[in-house]
């Protein structure tokens, strides 16, 4: 039961077998070394696919090679739900008078010392509440699961949206997860991220030229409602709808590639 299973099933009847003819892996284990069929290659992690391994990569990466398709991880997040991130009939006064907390954290990974800087050095401005494991500053520890974190960080006007690690591509479920409850993301990691989602929509951290200059911006925001309004008024992706990258039936004719 997976984001690959779920599409393929669609379009052909799906065995699984210990003896496959095509085998889908990704960075856990070395299990798949034992079989000698064609490998296609997955990863979730900010990891480069080994091209010696596979004979296909879906990847972060922005790579012009024909045995290689970019899928972010924010698309397993967002199968079957893309509407999520479209803000048809949306009402951003409405929204905004929800939105009755200033900035919010919500992580477990202690070893990202740019996004802990951050929490830190905005905070200065305001308490950032996190809500997470690390750093917690509210009392109680959040659940792992989505549907959790959605609801904590709903009424927030930001979140702040740092990946655990930079690199051109890389992009994970941690931007999206604040547009589904329209909190704009303040964004770090990949600096790509253009090409993802319509860079008018959310606070990019690559795009300033200082830390303390994206701080100035997000406190100017925070203070001035018509701002905030125009940010919330931007569609999340550039053509209002989806991208490219996670569009089903790219990624079908990607295998339609491969096994033919």
């Amino acid at each position: 039961n997976n984001y690959f299973t779920y599409i393929l099933k669609k379009r052909y009847l799906v065995e699984i077998s210990d003896n496959p003819d095509y085998l889908i892996y990704s960075v856990f284990g070395q299990e798949h070394q034992k079989y000698g069929c064609y490998k296609i290659f997955y990863t979730g992690e900010n990891i480069r696919p080994n091209f010696s391994e596979c004979n296909f990569a879906f990847t972060f990466d922005h790579l012009n090679v024909d045995n290689h398709y970019r899928l972010p991880l924010y698309a397993l997040y967002l199968y079957n739900c893309p509407e999520t991130l479209v803000k048809d009939n949306l009402n951003p006064r409405k929204i905004l008078k929800e939105k009755t907390k200033f900035c919010n954290f919500v992580y477990s990974n202690i070893n990202a010392e740019k996004r802990t800087q951050f929490f830190y050095n905005l905070s200065q401005y305001k308490p950032v509440d996190s809500g997470g494991r690390y750093l917690n500053t509210i009392g109680y520890l959040l659940g792992n699961s989505i549907e959790d974190k959605l609801t904590f960080i709903k009424d927030y006007k930001f979140t702040i949206a740092f990946e655990n690690s930079s690199y051109p591509g890389y992009t994970t479920e941690k931007i999206i997860q604040p547009m589904q409850v329209n909190s704009i993301p303040i964004y770090w990691g990949n600096e790509l991220i253009h090409y993802d989602f319509n860079p008018h929509s959310f606070l990019n951290y690559h795009h300033y030229p200082s830390e303390a200059e994206l701080i100035e911006k997000i406190i100017e925001i925070d203070q001035n409602d018509k701002l905030y309004l125009e940010y919330l008024n931007q569609p999340w992706f550039s053509n209002s709808f989806d991208n490219e990258y996670i569009r089903e039936e790219n990624v079908i004719q990607q295998f339609q590639k491969i096994f033919n």
